[in-house]
């Protein structure tokens, strides 16, 4: 596995791959990865065993753009020692792990990228401009890679959801690659800032999924009442853990739309805060 901090000898590398007849893959992250990073890897990895057909490129970014003022960037965890030999273990061929000046020589991008609608709700009503941020530097790693194409985790559904708008109106010759959230054995889904919780907050934090769950059967069971599913699950997480409830929504799964009576397929998305730290979660429903 080769590493660079600098976007020149990265398309060096590119170029030399797809001479080589080498389908690029891109797994972008902003590092302290866990199994649900590496499992993306492993499934690009499992299709060429022997780096011959296939070169995967990994970035590891913590975004300024995606951050607001009172969030998290400057502790967001960050180990690059562990990061790269995880990633090599997995089968990355190329870790891009560029500074801030690289992505932003001027210190901010004068140029940014807007996908309307799509972040409304959800996350997007709390994190004014996380979206455009990550529209932006997903939109930069695309041009600077030009990757075949791209695997993000389902954990951050509406973010999926925001790239994929992005390609289809920008027309971009990328292949999105959804990949299902990797848990915990417990049902915690996978996230770098599971390292902030505390003990006890730890011990809370898998009922999201069960409250989720729990949503899921209702609908299973022919439930269609949207405020009815969204009580239970508040009720299970209110009564049963110390987080604050920032959202629990069910939207359409294809385009996030709001819906009124359940029906199709749906997601469930909820965001709860443990003390200082933010997690977020989801199921997707057919019915």
């Amino acid at each position: 596995m080769k590493i660079t901090e600098y976007i020149t000898p990265l398309k060096e590398n590119i170029d030399k791959a797809r001479e080589e007849g080498k389908t690029v893959v891109l797994v972008p992250t902003m590092g302290f990865l866990h199994y649900g990073h590496l499992a993306m890897v492993e499934d690009a990895r499992k299709k060429d065993e022997n780096h011959e057909e296939i070169y995967i490129v990994m970035s590891i970014f913590v975004n300024p753009l995606q951050f607001g003022p009172n969030e998290d960037f400057n502790k967001y965890p960050r180990n690059l020692e562990r990061d790269s030999r995880l990633a090599q273990e997995a089968g990355v061929d190329m870790l891009f792990v560029p500074s801030i000046e690289e992505m932003y020589p001027n210190g901010k991008s004068l140029t940014t990228v807007n996908v309307f609608t799509v972040p409304d709700g959800l996350c997007g009503a709390f994190r004014p401009g996380h979206f455009q941020g990550v529209a932006t530097v997903v939109s930069k790693l695309f041009n600077i890679v030009w990757p075949d194409a791209a695997y993000f985790g389902q954990k951050d559904y509406q973010q999926f959801i925001v790239i994929k708008q992005m390609v289809t109106d920008l027309n971009l010759p990328i292949t999105l690659i959804p990949y299902p959230t990797v848990r915990e054995p417990d049902g915690l889904a996978m996230s770098s800032r599971n390292s902030y919780l505390s003990k006890e907050q730890r011990e809370q934090a898998p009922v999201l999924y069960r409250a989720l769950q729990e949503g899921a059967s209702l609908i299973d069971s022919g439930e269609k009442r949207m405020e009815v599913i969204r009580e239970k699950i508040i009720q299970r997480i209110s009564f049963q853990t110390d987080g604050k409830i920032e959202y629990v929504e069910i939207r359409r799964a294809d385009d996030l739309s709001p819906v009124e009576i359940i029906n199709g397929t749906i997601v469930i998305a909820l965001a709860v805060h443990f003390g200082g730290t933010r997690l977020i979660d989801n199921i997707i429903v057919g019915v």
